[in-house]
């Protein structure tokens, strides 16, 4: 099942580098890593029971938003963050060299 136009409370912590969000009581998150001005996301975490829906995406294009607006580069080292630059090339410009 996909909620993609259900909405998901995304909170950004900033002291844990780690954006969260609750589904169905399964806590979903990434995990990122700050150097200077590039975020490297390191983990990007869905919980089977949850999984399938769209919640990394939306969790991974919240980050990324996040990065754009602060004017941060992306390095996607975490596999889905990778798979999710490649789906979505639009956001290409934000890659750290």
């Amino acid at each position: 099942m996909n909620d993609a136009a259900t909405p998901l409370e995304i909170r950004h912590d900033e002291a844990m580098h780690r954006f969260t969000t609750m589904v169905d009581g399964h806590t979903c998150e990434i995990d990122y890593r700050l150097d200077g001005r590039t975020m490297t996301i390191l983990h990007t975490g869905v919980p089977e029971p949850v999984g399938g829906r769209g919640i990394a995406a939306r969790l991974t294009r919240f980050a990324v938003g996040v990065a754009e607006a602060r004017g941060w580069s992306v390095r996607p080292a975490c596999s889905y963050a990778r798979v999710w630059f490649e789906r979505n090339p639009s956001y290409a410009h934000l890659l750290a060299p």
